[in-house]
């Protein structure tokens, strides 16, 4: 039996969604064993955050390169900047995935009340952005990749991709803004 993608993409978003969501809650609460992955030198491990920084940096550029594009009419270049966000979102949470089921969540360093009023908030924003974008995301990129530019008009790729691309470019600026507390800041 082949796999028809283009006409099952609800189902495929919600099995994409489930096992993303799986992965990244299992490896924040621990349910990942460390042993099930082979543990790189520390240097790599301290090193991840600001990777995943400067590769969020990059996303936000693209994001934004891709939004305009679209906007006008260039969805050739719309379509490469969005596929390669996505690819740095992979690249991002694959290197997230790993040290957090090495070395768990990073404590913030700072005081409690910049912890309470400021970083707790922001980190709460980002992730619940990040947790509602992954279905959009899966959507709109299943919907991209499954139909020709043409036909696209007749989805709702635009619609939703608007409010993905938006969350979106907010997660990763947000999830920088957190970086920077934790790493530049304190």
């Amino acid at each position: 039996m082949q796999l028809d993608a283009r006409n099952r993409v609800p189902a495929l978003t919600a099995v994409l969604t489930a096992a993303s969501l799986a992965l990244v809650f299992g490896a924040v609460l621990g349910a990942i064993p460390r042993g099930a992955v082979p543990r790189a030198p520390e240097a790599v491990l301290t090193a991840i955050p600001h990777v995943n920084a400067a590769v969020s940096a990059v996303a936000v550029v693209t994001i934004a390169a891709g939004i305009a594009f679209a906007r006008r009419g260039e969805f050739d270049r719309h379509r490469a900047m969005m596929l390669t966000s996505a690819a740095l979102f992979a690249v991002f949470l694959v290197l997230y995935l790993y040290k957090v089921t090495l070395v768990g969540p990073a404590e913030f360093p700072g005081p409690d009340a910049v912890r309470r009023w400021v970083y707790l908030p922001l980190l709460a924003v980002h992730i619940l952005l990040a947790i509602v974008c992954i279905p959009l995301l899966y959507y709109v990129l299943l919907l991209g990749t499954t139909r020709p530019v043409a036909a696209l008009a007749d989805t709702a790729h635009a619609r939703v991709g608007r409010v993905a691309a938006a969350l979106w470019l907010l997660s990763f600026v947000l999830g920088n803004v957190v970086y920077g507390l934790l790493y530049l800041r304190y």
